[in-house]
């Protein structure tokens, strides 16, 4: 579902809290580009109809989207941004390489998926998945959240 189609439907994602969820994007790869696509690519009036406020600062935002390969070397900084995050804090996983190491899983200098270090909330599937599969993770997590 787009966030056209949630806004076409008069949706609104009531998040249950008395402020807008903000959402940080760390794009470490190609999946970032696809988030990007999502927030940055659609017009403000689309993601305010999902009560979702994309941040540049950890300190703000309440849902942190790992999007793209977790390399070790990257991998204190992820979870510094992280610890940063004010209460409640959530997690998205976006993209096979961050959800499982994709296909360089292998290799000595990859995480073998963030929730191994950081407690995933919702993983999207995808190499890289659409804007729209984000979308679907935001509403997931929405589902999580008020239930």
């Amino acid at each position: 579902m787009t966030v056209s189609m949630f806004a076409e439907r008069g949706l609104r994602l009531d998040w249950g809290i008395t402020f807008r969820i903000t959402v940080l994007d760390l794009g470490l790869a190609c999946c970032g580009v696809e988030v990007m696509a999502a927030f940055d690519g659609r017009g403000t009036a689309d993601l305010e109809a999902l009560g979702v406020d994309p941040v540049r600062d950890g300190g703000e935002a309440h849902v942190l989207v790992v999007s793209g390969t977790v390399t070790d070397v990257m991998l204190p900084a992820v979870v510094a941004t992280y610890e940063e995050m004010p209460e409640p804090r959530y997690v998205l996983s976006v993209g096979a390489c961050s959800n499982t190491g994709g296909p360089y899983w292998d290799s000595y200098s990859v995480t073998k998926g963030i929730d191994q270090v950081l407690p995933v909330h919702v993983a999207v599937p995808g190499c890289p998945p659409r804007p729209e599969a984000l979308l679907e993770g935001l509403a997931a997590l929405h589902k999580l959240v008020v239930s």
